[in-house]
């Protein structure tokens, strides 16, 4: 089909697309005129993510995922945020929805769900492509009730964010509360056996200060010890030497100035005994009294020796039991020692056991403490930004968009009819649809019957293209 039968067909068939044109056009206007005016209320609400958590001191990354956008856009459009509208409105409690409702169920089902149902039919909820910020818009005859539903819808909103942060904060501040207890407790018990085990070793595990000290005392004994030994084998060497017979050779007997005198005094008086001896004789009275002069002093040096030499045994005596009871003093400390720290080393996993649970209890506590201040938060991340006023023009019916629409459907429709009538009921409408019909050239056109003045080139409309491959079939023909 070329355009100028195409354009035949339209002028042909003019009547018919004419009247769908029209009527299409017609009705639109009509409905669009006779339906009932509706308004949309709009107001917008901020997801803020970039503002620090005044609880947690935690920062939002810059811009909500699409993700996020889109779980907060099916929160609005939640049951929930619905129900919570229709409670705070009363909408239960007005007999004209219980009337609707009955008309609609005849008393069956929920009534609340409804309501929920209904009342979320003209909710729009549109989320911004590159911005945090989401309109809330509703729709309704009446534009003070259509703002009014449109702020209850994102007070809800905001009411259900605080919730949803604030429910789940609740539950982990009563399980950790639960907890803490049964920490404290822990820690109790373990407090209690690390005391029972303290007052029984006597020893306090916790501090270092009394192993310390009796560490130096041990040490203290022990340089004791050291040094005792050391006297005991020395007067042990000089009380071997006294025994040997050998004590006069000894620095304290060759250093003493009172044995000094009488040895001196005993070179003096052999020196005279030998003068008188070598003078007088022998038996001389005076030689005799040198003698005993001698002996006297030699007996006090002999008896003086033995008072000095004599100390070395007692001496030694005293050391070698000094020495005796040191050394039992440095194993039962030696032992004390080893014992405390056997003992620390038992009561540190007592200890350690205190402190595991102190730490627990503290990390816990800290959780509770959190929690418990999450749960009693009144704030989200989301903030009403704009408030819905009553439209002053109303949002449907758009008459001048349905016009149009209408002018463009009617032609779709007006030229699709005259299509299909035309393909139903075929007709030869121009010279080239005969050559092409009976497949021979055409050698003349007739006036059209009735025509006046000059001959025109015009359709045949009285005959179809049916009865014309009749009429040039091969019997006809010959006939």
């Amino acid at each position: 089909m070329n355009l100028s039968q195409f354009l035949s067909i339209l002028r042909a068939r003019w009547s018919v697309a004419l009247l769908i044109f029209v009527l299409t056009v017609g009705t639109a206007v009509g409905m669009s005129l006779l339906m009932k005016k509706q308004y949309t209320a709009t107001a917008t609400v901020v997801v803020d993510q970039t503002r620090p958590d005044p609880i947690s001191s935690a920062t939002y990354s810059g811009n909500p995922s699409p993700a996020f956008m889109a779980t907060q856009v099916d929160v609005l459009n939640s049951d929930r945020i619905a129900q919570q509208v229709v409670r705070k409105l009363g909408m239960l409690d007005d007999e004209g929805w219980r009337a609707d409702w009955m008309k609609a169920t005849g008393g069956e089902g929920s009534f609340e769900a409804w309501v929920v149902a209904a009342v979320k039919l003209r909710l729009e909820v549109r989320p911004s492509r590159e911005s945090n910020v989401i309109s809330v818009g509703y729709k309704s005859s009446d534009p003070l009730r259509a703002a009014k539903l449109a702020n209850a819808f994102v007070q809800a909103y905001l009411d259900v964010s605080v919730e949803l942060r604030v429910d789940p904060a609740k539950q982990y501040s009563t399980f950790f509360d639960a907890r803490s207890k049964e920490l404290r407790e822990n820690i109790e018990r373990a407090q209690a056996k690390l005391s029972a085990y303290q007052r029984e070793k006597g020893v306090v595990i916790a501090s270092d200060g009394q192993l310390d000290v009796e560490n130096a005392r041990l040490n203290e004994l022990s340089s004791q010890l050291a040094a005792l030994q050391a006297v005991a084998a020395e007067t042990s060497s000089r009380q071997a030497q006294v025994q040997l017979g050998a004590g006069d050779r000894l620095q304290e007997v060759v250093g003493n100035p009172v044995l000094a005198g009488l040895r001196g005094d005993i070179t003096r008086a052999e020196a005279r005994l030998q003068e008188l001896n070598s003078r007088l004789g022998e038996n001389h009275p005076q030689v005799i009294e040198a003698k005993a002069t001698i002996a006297t002093l030699r007996a006090r040096l002999e008896t003086e020796t033995r008072r000095i030499t004599g100390t070395y045994g007692v001496s030694n005596s005293i050391n070698r039991h000094r020495e005796v009871e040191l050394r039992a003093a440095v194993e039962a400390q030696r032992a004390r020692v080893l014992k405390m720290r056997t003992a620390r080393e038992e009561g540190s996993v007592l200890l350690r056991d205190v402190e595991n649970a102190q730490r627990a209890y503290d990390a816990v506590l800290n959780r509770l403490q959190q929690s418990s201040l999450e749960s009693r938060t009144t704030q989200s991340n989301a903030y009403m930004l704009a408030q819905a006023s009553p439209p002053l023009v109303p949002s449907s019916p758009k008459v001048l968009r349905n016009v149009v629409l209408a002018i463009v459907v009617g032609l779709v429709l007006a030229i699709g009819a005259a299509l299909v009538l035309e393909f139903v009921d075929r007709r030869v409408r121009t010279e080239e649809e005969v050559s092409e019909l009976i497949g021979l050239p055409l050698l003349g056109v007739l006036p059209r019957p009735g025509g006046k003045g000059r001959f025109r080139r015009t359709p045949l409309p009285l005959v179809s293209a049916a009865g014309l491959r009749r009429l040039t079939a091969p019997s006809h023909r010959e006939a």
